[in-house]
This record gives C-alpha cells, structure tokens and sequence, in this order.
C-alpha cells in the first residue's frame, strides 16, 4: 500500500474520530497506535509511555500556562476600561475615529495575553456598547472586533507560538520576536482600512462633538502607563535576553497581579477563578501536545512524512506554489478546528515537505499563525465569532460578513510576509541565536 493512501486512511480515521465527538487529543493518540500497529514495527506501548512521559516535563511549555494565568487575570481587570479610556481622547481626529479604538485596544491586550478570545471577549464587552451608543456603524464595530482580536494570536507573548515552537523544537523567543513586524503590519493594514472607509463615505462615521483639551487627553492616557510597563517587562527581557520566555511569563504574572490588585476591582475571589480557568485551559492544551507528540513519533516510524515529502518533491512545486496550496488547506481545516489543533495535527506532517523546499521552519510559524487567524473569523468554527455572537446576541452570519474584509487584509498579509520575509525574519536575525 502506498504511503499516501495510507495517510488518506489515518487521515479518515481521524476526521471520523474528531467529528464523532472523541477529544482531540484522544484522537490523536489513537491515530497514532493505529500507525504503528498496523503499519510499523515498533513496540507500540513502550513508544506511547516514553514519549508521554518525556514530553510531560518540558521547560519551555512551562511558558504556555503562566502567559494563560496572565491573561485570565488581566480578563477580570479593569484593564480595558483603562485602555479605552487612555486611547479614545487621542483617536477622535482620525478617520474613522473610536473604531480604531478596537484596533489599537486589541493590539495592546493581545501583547498581554496571547489569546485570540480572551481578546475578543475584554475589547468586545468594552467597546461594543460604547460604539454603539455613539452611533457607529454595525459592520464596521463588528469587523474591526473580530479581525483585530485575530493579533492575539501573531502578537507576543502568543500561546500559538509556543504551541507551534514546543512541537517543532524552534526557539520560543525567536518565535516571539519574529512575530512583532507581522503584528504591527496588521494593526496598520486594519486601522489603514477604517481610515480609507471613513474618508470615502464621511456619512459612515458619526461627529465626535466633545473636543478635550491637550491637558485631559495626557491625563487620560496616565492609565495606559502599566500596561505599556507591563507590555515592555514582558517582551524587553525576552528581546534582551535577559530572560528566557518562560522566566519573563513568570515576571508577567506577578505585575499582572499587582496591576490587577491596584485596579480596585479585583480580588482573591477573582484571583481563585483566575486561576482555575487557565489551570482548565492549560491542561487541554498540555494535553493535545502529549497527543501530538505522540503522533509525530509515530510518523517517525512509520516515514510517512519524509515519504510524502519525497513524493510532493516529484511535483516540483516551487516554494510559493506549495504554500498556495497549503493556504487552502489550512483555511479549510481551520473552518473545523480550533487554531492550536491545527497546529498539532499539521506540524509532524507538513514540515518536512517545508524544509524540503528550503522554507525557514521559523518563519513558517509566522506564515502558519497569520493562516490560523483567518480561520478564527471563519464559519462554522471561528472562534472569535462565536465569542462576538455571545457578546452581542447578533446572528454568526452577520459578525462573519463584517469580518469578511479583514479577512482579506489577513490574506493580504500573508501575501506580503511571502514576498518580502524580511518582515518576519529580520528582527530574530538582529536578536541572534
């Protein structure tokens, strides 16, 4: 039997397991066992007890839970009133005015959290209403929201990011610092899209009659001072190298704490909820890599990717050809999978095909995240929808239709960081190894 029909049959098995209801991780280790079972030699209970157990004591994925602890408790702050606040005074002159308060808001909470829902669900329970008082347009509230919450995923500290680093043995700070550039081209490519909407139809965007005096707006803006120390604590000792991820995670946690407890609405009944749902949140994920792990093992000995690799060579694609196609791939994946399982089911199988045609695995992580935001603002599984929806009560369809220009602006990106990888790579380059 060929090599790609027996990855046609696993990847069957899988679908058939995944839409059956069976966790993902589950899933992946039986995807796995069936592998080396049936098409390999090796000892499959001895492969599947020392890769978990090897796996399960990984000082870099020390890192994942303690940058989620961060986020959890930033999401019970009072930090996006601050923000809102410290920014809107500053933004009611530009084109498009309050709107890029949802861009510039969610850029900044993504550099504090590295989640795509949590930025979501604290920009969206602050902003909406407010927009929306002021008579902003629907779509555009709705599509600024949903795209500029996707940075949560590119912008550092990224929990994808250390997902894709820990399963692909790619430096976690590398990782970090190549996802600035890309970020920040986002948040331009989404504020430059409101902007030129404002300025082609004024009617769109409603009269900011208030004008506050030079004096109030830096006054206003003293409230944004702990995040940005917060922000630069974080991602200064990383880029320095005076700390490792994992040791500026931990510094995170304990000015987020402290940020938190000053804020005067949060204490240690929010600090205990805190805590559980990124102990929840942390042990699914840790799960899903043991299960990734082990697959990628399994591969291993079985050679089916290094064999598909060497069959996808035969078709000579050149590099952009393949990555046209793997666009596709993982837009459609991603209309079904939440965006770190995509990773984990992907990475063991389609790196090699990657290095084989000379693509840096590390900018390919930042190729890989932007493609995985699209899918967040994609039905019928895009997160950041279904975070919007409940936040607002509109219909999925609606948000998605917002959505679907910065969805464009994200393929657009995508297109920019393959033309020019500098984007990507010269700040990694700078930092060194």
């Amino acid at each position: 039997m060929s090599d790609p029909m027996i990855f046609a049959i696993l990847l069957a098995l899988l679908l058939t397991l995944l839409a059956a209801g069976v966790w993902v991780a589950i899933s992946l280790m039986l995807m796995a066992l069936t592998a080396l079972i049936f098409f390999s030699n090796a000892p499959e209970g001895q492969v599947l007890v020392t890769t978990l157990w090897g796996h399960s004591h990984s000082w870099p994925l020390a890192a994942l839970p303690l940058f989620i602890l961060m986020g959890e408790i930033l999401l019970r702050s009072r930090l996006s009133q601050d923000m809102f606040s410290g920014l809107a005074p500053w933004l009611g002159r530009m084109p498009g005015r309050l709107l890029h308060v949802n861009v510039l808001g969610c850029a900044i909470f993504a550099a504090v959290s590295g989640s795509s829902a949590a930025t979501a669900a604290t920009i969206g329970r602050m902003s909406v209403p407010e927009l929306t008082k002021r008579g902003y347009p629907e779509s555009l509230i709705l599509g600024t929201l949903a795209g500029s919450a996707t940075l949560g995923l590119l912008i550092p500290p990224s929990i994808i990011l250390i997902v894709y680093g820990v399963a692909t043995e790619q430096s976690i700070a590398r990782l970090f610092i190549a996802g600035i550039l890309p970020g920040l081209m986002l948040v331009g490519l989404f504020g430059g899209y409101v902007a030129v909407r404002a300025l082609m139809n004024p009617a769109l965007i409603p009269d900011e009659v208030t004008k506050i005096p030079l004096r109030d707006k830096i006054a206003a803006s003293r409230r944004l001072i702990p995040v940005i120390l917060l922000i630069g604590g974080v991602i200064g000792t990383i880029y320095t190298g005076v700390a490792s991820p994992t040791d500026a995670a931990a510094i995170g946690v304990v000015l987020s704490t402290l940020l938190a407890f000053s804020s005067g609405s949060f204490g240690r009944a929010q600090f205990i909820d805190a805590l559980m749902s990124a102990t929840r949140t942390s042990c699914m994920i840790a799960f899903i890599l043991l299960g990734a792990a082990f697959l990628a093992i399994a591969m291993g000995f079985t050679g089916i990717p290094r064999n598909l690799a060497t069959w996808i060579g035969t078709f000579d694609l050149s590099p952009y050809a393949l990555l046209a196609v793997l666009t596709v791939f993982f837009i459609v994946l991603g209309c079904f999978l939440d965006g770190i399982s995509v990773v984990v089911l992907t990475t063991s199988i389609i790196l090699p095909m990657v290095e084989a045609v000379g693509i840096d695995p590390l900018w390919f992580g930042i190729y890989l995240v932007l493609v995985v935001e699209m899918s967040q603002i994609t039905p019928p599984v895009g997160f950041n929808l279904f975070v919007i929806q409940g936040l607002t009560g509109i219909n999925i369809l609606r948000v998605a239709r917002a959505a679907l220009p910065f969805f464009a602006l994200l393929l657009l990106g995508t297109v920019l960081i393959t033309v020019f990888p500098q984007i990507v790579t010269v700040l990694p380059n700078a930092m060194g190894n």
